[in-house]
C-alpha cells in the first residue's frame, strides 16, 4: 500500500513536469506554433503519470518497462497528427519532434530523474534559441497565399514586397476579362496583421493575402 504522503510526492512530480512542459509549450507558442502551453503541458504530465504507475502501480513481477514504453508508441502516433504534407512542405516536424522530446522529459520527472529533466528543458530551450539567431541562418519562413490581378508587371511587384525569387503552385485563372493569379510564397520577412492589410490597401491589384499555418 502506498502511502499518503508518497502519493502527495508523486503529485508534486506531475506538477513539475506539467510546468517544464509548459515552458517548452510557451516557447512553441511565442513562435506561433499549433501545438502550445497546453498541449505540452499535458504530454508532459501523462507521460509522468504513466512512468509513476509503471514503477509503484503493479503488485508482484512485472516488468514496468513494457508499460513505460508504451509512452513512446503513443506520442508516435501525436506527433504523426501535427505533421501535415501541405503545397508540397512539410508542415510540424520541428513541433512533433518537440512534443516527443517534451514526453521524455516528463519520463524523466516520473523516474525521479530530477536534474536530467530540469537540465534538459534548459538544454531545450537554448538549443532553439540559438537555432532561431539570424546568425546562424534558421529563421523560420512563414508562407503565404495570395492572390491579385495580372495587368503588367504585378508578379515581380509582389516577389518585391516579400524578398522572394519565385511563387510555387501559381495558379492562373480568367475571370471577367481579367487574369487572376492565385499562389504561395515563402520568405523570412514576417509581416504582422497590420502591414498586410496595408499591403492589400496599398496595391488594389492585390485581392486577399493571409498566412498560412505552418
Amino acid at each position: 500500500m502506498i502511502s499518503y504522503a508518497q502519493q502527495f510526492n508523486f503529485l508534486g512530480q506531475v506538477l513539475g513536469a506539467m510546468i517544464l512542459g509548459s515552458l517548452v509549450g510557451l516557447e512553441r507558442k511565442l513562435r506561433e506554433k499549433d501545438a502550445g502551453i497546453r498541449t505540452h503541458a499535458l504530454v508532459a504530465g501523462g507521460s509522468c503519470i504513466i512512468m509513476i504507475v509503471s514503477k509503484y502501480g503493479f503488485i508482484g513481477h512485472y516488468d514496468s518497462s513494457r508499460v513505460a514504453a508504451q509512452i513512446v508508441t503513443g506520442i508516435g502516433f501525436l506527433g504523426a497528427g501535427m505533421i501535415l504534407y501541405k503545397q508540397h512542405i512539410i508542415h510540424g516536424l520541428t513541433t512533433a519532434a518537440g512534443i516527443w522530446m517534451t514526453a521524455a522529459i516528463g519520463m524523466c520527472m516520473g523516474a525521479e530523474l530530477y536534474y536530467l529533466s530540469v537540465g534538459a528543458t534548459l538544454v531545450l530551450l537554448l538549443f532553439q534559441f540559438i537555432m532561431h539567431l539570424s546568425a546562424f541562418g534558421s529563421r523560420d519562413f512563414i508562407t503565404y497565399k495570395i492572390k491579385f490581378i495580372v495587368k503588367d508587371n504585378e508578379q515581380e511587384l509582389v516577389k518585391g514586397l516579400f524578398g522572394v525569387k519565385n511563387f510555387f503552385n501559381l495558379i492562373m485563372e480568367q475571370k471577367d476579362d481579367e487574369l487572376v493569379c492565385t499562389g504561395y510564397i515563402r520568405t523570412q520577412k514576417i509581416k504582422q496583421d497590420k502591414e498586410l492589410k496595408d499591403i492589400i490597401e496599398q496595391h488594389k491589384f492585390i485581392l486577399s493575402l493571409e498566412k498560412v499555418t505552418v
